[in-house]
Parts: structure tokens; sequence; C-alpha cells
């Protein structure tokens, strides 16, 4: 027997707009999902769409079969929601999560279109359940943690006595802890026990924050701070270096170079400066001890690390000008964000040169100063292996050789600098380049500090044309007693290579590699990857498309079908969309590995990312007006690589960095999209994995949602690890700064930063307490918080 039937003449209003408004979504999900059929893709949103707009035009007529058939879908979507991806909570979000809402609309509005006597009671009971079902939903990505294997820690075991592998003690005197960049510091006052019990210490502006709106776009702290003795040295975005006493915050000195606005490449950032104790110089003389760094104008300067004057003998009254010997440079194109790394009194450095304007860009040469007097000892020009200092007059070091725009390690006893190395300029188009730029581009390059020559090279990728350049340092270990070194790699590939030779420690493999692209016959028929270890995920699939409701996952699903993939290292075309995946945020990208030697345990935090990509022809990109910085366009900030020229190549870039929907804003993989992992460095095995950074901060149309639930952001900046069993880090997305387990992965502690996280933070002790400090800063990349503080944290 059906229910009693309404009466002729009443017309509410309630069920008439949730018909409306179902049927114009079955409309879209019909449209969109036969043009989804006939791709080749799941027929699930064609035959949806059809059926809700059948329940839409029922509903609208005040027929109360529309309301069963809404309910009817509703099953048979969280059927198929369950067959298509099992229990994963985030990949169930579009698929139930809105059609979810829907539901408890209809059963809302169904008492009204019956004169049933119990129809309020089962309304409001139906009703009832929905939402009771949503919170539960809600729980379970409350809990959501876990997303790998997870095991007991690999027995202590103590390093022996290797001096280039020094611990930091009390301080942090290197970017990297030292410079064998492990980021672990031996102090253990702060405990997994403790570590709820952090307090902030204090809090200092440094007064440097962008002057207008456009030039926020390019601000990025990305900034670790020194701590040497009784001083804390910290730099700014646009090079500000400022000497804290790290107990207190309060300054002590503050140097400005005075760096134009227009000086600033896509982000203005300072890594961070070089500690340098100059060998036999009395104590106090001026300059025994001084502060090595360069500028976002490539200038290098030498400060008095007591006093922050000008270094008068280094250069020029303490600075020297790095672009002598490059020829045209204009503004932005060649910088300085990271520190030197300075290795038997030669500060060695390298640029970043501005991405995807000209394949004639500034040269990549590396440089070695000397750090007392800042004389050019070398410098390698991998076009002019012969070349010794400066070039021949009216000549210039060879322009848009790859470049090493990160931070360099150093093995003192070696007498080695480990540079990671870029691509030639023009990173997506490779047909022009010069078999010396090919020999040496993506390479972790073993220079001889004393010579400026190249002792060997390990090459991750072959031709790159996906922006694989090495973006982290590699770290100094000893691993089963050689002296080896961990290289983390944008692919997700992690190596551990004997840095004597660079001969691998760990199995290393080729796998084929697809063809195709605008340069197949440029293409590798095969690239390396690491048989060891590896970051990155198992290739994409239509069912790993996402949004925030089934239309703009089945847009994206359109997306995926229209564009060329055929897995890892798809190349890029012109005429479609091609699938970069990882994209070129990583895997690892600048803020590097921590590794604790005393437990053997490697933490990597990383990205898990597509990039959506086409090459421009050259006459489309003509018309939208795409031309080098310095010419026509001349607008700094954006992303790089969207809408990037590469003049003098026949086409243009244009990246979707992240994959994300026009409109919405959301990126179209399924979350998690960075996680923190820990690795056993005796084996290769995972220890645990956990998705990395809440979903605080992120929303559609760029709304934060303040939800906080593990979801795993985009993340930049690394970890600090230490013997107390704590691991330090913020840069994820959402503006927190944690304290994890290393035993278990477990948030032990958090607090809200006022601006983005893209620091790798430090510790110290001073006066018998372990301080944690971090510059925020934020970061226009990853779109978070701009800032000026300097952060300190203690137990109280």
């Amino acid at each position: 027997m059906g229910s009693p039937s309404l009466q002729p003449g009443r017309r509410p209003l309630p069920p008439l707009v949730v018909g409306v408004v179902i049927a114009a979504i079955g409309v879209v999900l019909a449209v969109g999902g036969a043009w989804l059929a006939a791709l080749g893709g799941s027929a699930y949103y064609v035959l949806t769409g059809v059926a809700m707009i059948a329940s839409g035009v029922l509903l609208f007529r005040r027929n109360i079969l529309g309301g069963w058939l809404y309910c009817a879908i509703f099953v048979l979507t969280v059927i198929w929601a369950l067959a298509e991806v099992g229990a994963n909570p985030w990949a169930l979000v579009p698929r139930i999560i809105a059609p979810l809402v829907l539901l408890l609309a209809v059963l809302l509005v169904m008492p009204l279109l019956t004169v049933h006597p119990l129809r309020w009671k089962l309304g409001l009971g139906a009703g009832a359940s929905a939402i009771v079902l949503t919170a539960v939903a809600g729980l379970i990505f409350a809990r959501m943690a876990d997303t790998g294997p997870q095991g007991p820690l690999p027995p202590l075991r103590f390093e022996m006595g290797d001096p280039s592998l020094a611990s930091v003690g009390d301080d942090w005197p290197a970017y990297g802890g030292t410079d064998a960049a492990r980021r672990f510091s031996p102090l253990g006052q702060i405990t997994p026990a403790n570590v709820k019990n952090l307090k902030r210490a204090w809090l200092i502006h440094t007064g440097d924050l962008p002057s207008d709106a456009k030039i926020r776009k390019t601000y990025g702290g990305e900034n670790t701070p020194l701590k040497v003795g009784d001083t804390l040295y910290v730099c700014t975005p646009k090079n500000i270096v400022l000497a804290l006493d790290p107990a207190t915050g309060k300054r002590k000195w503050r140097f400005d170079p005075v760096v134009s606005d227009d000086a600033i490449p896509y982000t203005a950032a300072c890594r961070g400066v070089t500690y340098y104790a100059v060998p036999g110089a009395p104590a106090n003389q001026p300059c025994a001890t001084r502060i090595i760094y360069g500028t976002l104008d490539a200038r290098l300067f030498a400060l008095d690390a007591r006093t922050g004057r000008r270094c008068a003998a280094f250069g020029n009254n303490g600075e020297v000008d790095t672009k002598v010997g490059m020829g045209d440079t204009p503004p932005g194109y060649v910088s300085i964000n990271s520190p030197p790394t300075i290795v038997r009194g030669v500060v060695v450095t390298g640029h970043q040169v501005l991405d995807g304007q000209d394949r004639w860009a500034p040269s990549g040469v590396i440089r070695g100063y000397d750090a007392a007097t800042g004389k050019l000892r070398w410098a390698w020009d991998m076009m002019h292996p012969d070349w010794n200092g400066y070039p021949p007059p009216g000549q210039t070091w060879a322009r848009g050789t790859p470049n090493m725009w990160t931070i360099a390690s150093g093995d003192e006893q070696l007498g080695l600098v480990y540079l990671p190395m870029g691509n030639a300029a023009a990173d997506y188009y490779s047909s022009l380049r010069r078999p010396q730029e090919r020999e040496f581009a993506t390479s972790l390059v073993a220079l001889d500090v004393t010579t400026g020559k190249p002792r060997w090279k390990f090459q991750a990728v072959r031709d790159d044309v996906w922006d694989y350049d090495f973006g982290a340092q590699a770290t100094l270990v000893d691993f089963r007693g050689t002296p080896a070194l961990v290289l983390p790699s944008k692919q997700g590939d992690i190596y551990v290579l004997d840095r004597r030779n660079g001969r691998p420690l760990t199995p290393v493999g080729r796998i084929k590699a697809p063809g195709g692209g605008v340069e197949p016959e440029q293409r590798a028929p095969m690239q390396r990857v690491s048989l060891w270890h590896t970051l990155r995920k198992p290739e994409l699939t239509e069912r790993d498309m996402w949004g925030m409701s089934p239309i703009d996952q089945m847009v994206c699903r359109i997306q995926f079908r229209r564009a060329s993939y055929k897995g890892f290292f798809t190349p890029p075309e012109s005429d479609r969309r091609s699938i970069e995946y990882p994209g070129y945020n990583g895997g690892t990208d600048w803020g590097g590995i921590a590794v604790d030697p005393r437990r053997g345990i490697i933490v990597a935090n990383y990205n898990d990312m597509p990039n959506y990509v086409r090459l421009v022809p050259r006459e489309e990109a003509n018309r939208k007006g795409w031309t080098p910085r310095d010419q026509a366009r001349g607008e700094i900030g954006g992303a790089e690589g969207a809408g990037d020229p590469q003049a003098h190549t026949p086409y243009a870039i244009d990246v979707n960095a992240g994959w994300r929907l026009p409109f919405t804003g959301m990126l179209c993989k399924q979350p998690p999209y960075g996680g923190i992992r820990a690795i056993d460095m005796s084996t290769g095995r995972t220890i645990w994995d956990k998705p990395f950074g809440e979903a605080r901060t992120n929303g559609p149309f760029g709304i934060p949602s303040m939800l906080p639930w593990t979801i795993g952001t985009p993340n930049n900046g690394g970890a600090v690890v230490t013997a107390g069993g704590v691991i330090f880090i913020a840069a994820a997305t959402d503006n927190l700064i944690r304290a994890i387990d290393l035993r278990t992965g477990k948030v032990l502690w958090k607090d809200v930063l006022p601006s983005g996280g893209q620091a790798t933070p430090m510790t110290y002790m001073i006066n018998g307490k372990q301080y944690l400090v971090i510059a925020p800063g934020g970061h226009h990349f990853m779109e978070t918080p701009i800032g000026d503080e300097v952060i300190a944290y203690a137990l109280p």
C-alpha cells in the first residue's frame, strides 16, 4: 500500500526548490558524464545524472517517488564509491558527502509530499539518521592518521669518530646543523614526555615586510637561523641580517645590504647565512669570526660576526659582485638565496637563475672565493673547464648552463663540496642543450675545493624536461663503515652513495621510460631509479581524481582522460596537457632530510602532487604576451612555470602546479598531498609514514575550512631531529609547528604560527636551557600568510 496522496492544489515550495537543484545537478552530471564516458572513463556520472534529472522532475511535480528515487541513487552511489576506492575516507569525500547533504534535504521535504499520519516523525527520523551518518564520517576523518607500515625502531648505535661529521653540540653553526647537513641535534632536554609543556620564550619582529601588494606576491622567508656561542643570526627575505641574544631575542646588531625590489626573482628568500672562523686569527681581531652570505642581487658579503660591520679586507669593503663575468644580467635574473658552503677556507656558491625566461639566460657557473680576502680562487664553467678564474677579456661565462640554486654540503677531510645541480635554462625543452649540459644537469657533482674541478658526478635523470633538478642538500653519513651521503630527489627516490667516488652503496636500477612528446628523439629510453627506497607513490589512475563534490571530481576525471599520461617520466606535449607526477615540488625539495645518526633513522617530509603541463607554441605564446621578464612582460611574482616564455626555443611552458581546478582552486588529485616518513637507514625499510598537515587553512575558493583533520598538505621546509627522540617541523600549509615522536610518528605538540612555516626550525642550548627557534615568514607560492617573526620556544 502506498502513502495517502497529497491533496490537489497544495504546492509547498521546499520540494520545488530541492527538485530544481537536483535536476540542475543532474543535467551537469549527465552532460559531463557523457563526455567522460566517451573518453573511456567511468559511466557512473552519466547514469547518475540521468537518474537525478528524473528525481528532480518528480519532486518538482510534487511526486514522492522523486524522493524515493533519490534515496536509491544515494544507496547505489555508496555501493559504487566503496567498490571503487574502498574505505579510504578522503577518497570518499567527493563521492558521498555532497550526495549525503542532498539526501538530508530530500528526506526533510518528503513529508510535505504525503498526508501519511507519521510523515513528520519519519522525516525527522530520517534526517536525524543522515546527521548521525555525517557525524560518524567526521569522527573517522578526525582519527585518520596512518598511511603506511609501522614497526619498531632500529637499535641505538652510536657512530664512531668521523671528525668531518662532528656534532653541533649546544649550537647550530650551519644551515643543516653542520656542513654534513644532518639536521640532527644531540640535545635531549626536550623529550616526548615533556614536549607538551613547550611555551613561547620570546618573539621578535625583523621589520622586513613587503612594501606593497605586488611585492607581497614574492615573499617567502625560508630562513633557518644559526646559533654560535652567545649569538643567534637571522636573515630576512631581503637579506637583512640580525644578530640576537639567543636567550631573550634582544637585538645585538643589524645589517641591511639595501636590496632593490626589482632584484627579487620569483621568491624573496634568504635561506641562511654561513659562519666562518678565520684559522689562527686572534679572537679580538676584527672579522676573526665572520658571517658570509649572498643577496638577491647576487652580491657576496662578509660581516664581523661580533659587530655586524663589513669586513673591509674582503673584496671591496666587505662585498663581492658575483655577477662579474656573466655578461648581461637583468635585475632579478641572478640571485643568491642559499647560504654558501665553506670547505678548507674556500667559499663555494652557486646562484639562482630565473627559471623559464630564456634559453640563453646568465651562466650557472660555480665559484670558489677565498673566505679571508674574497678573492676569486676558481670558477667552474662546465663549457670552459680550462678557465680557472674570470673569463678572458671580452668573453663571459657560458650562458644557459645548469646552475646550483640550492645548498651544497661539504666534506672538510676529503676537500669536496657536493653540488646539487639544476637544469640548463629552458627546463622543458632539451633539443638545444650541449653535451656538457646533458652530462652535468640534474646531477650531484663532487667538486674539489682546491682546484674547482669535478671529482665525480651522479646523474639522476637523463635529458630532464620535468624540472627535476636536485633541490635538497646531500646528507653526509657513515653507512656500514663507509663514508657516504644520502641523496634525496624531487622524483622521490633516495640514493646512498660513497662520497669519495659517487658509487651507489644501495641498489639502483633502470626503468623503461615513455617516449613521445614534442622531441621524441630526445627522450631517453631508460631512466635511473632507486631500488632501495622511494617516496614516490603508485602511478595515477582516474580513480585518484578528487574535488569537493561529484561535479568537480568529474571535471578532474575529464582532464585526466584528455591529458597525455604514460606514467612516470611522461614527456610534455604541445597539442594537449600532460601529467607530470611527481611534480617539480617533489618528492623532496630544498627542505632536505634529517638523519638521526645514533639510531640510523632518516626523517623525510615529502610532497605528493602532480603538475598539469603544456608546451605552448611560440606563436601562441607571443599572442598571449609571454615574453621574458626584462621585456614586455616585466612583472614579478606568480607561480614558477605558469606562463614562462622560454625565449629562443620553439615553446613556452604553462605549468598548472599541483593541478588545480580553475574555479574552486581545489586540487585534482585526492589527498594526501604531503607526508612525513621515518626510514631505517640500514635496510631502507619504512618505519612509519603519516599524512602531514591539517585541512584548517584549506578549502574551496580559497576559504579556510578551519577543520583540524589531517589531510596531508603541500609542504616546503625541512625537519630537525634530536637525541631526545623528537622531530620538530613546520613546513605544511596549515601554519602549525609540530613536535613528532620519532618512535611512532605521533604528533605530541603543536602551536599556531602567526605566518606560514615554510622554513626549517633549529634547536640549541643556552644557559642550560634548550630552545626551539623558527623564523616562519610565510610563502607566496604555498599561499601562506606573510610575516616577519622569529619565535623561540622552551620548557617553562
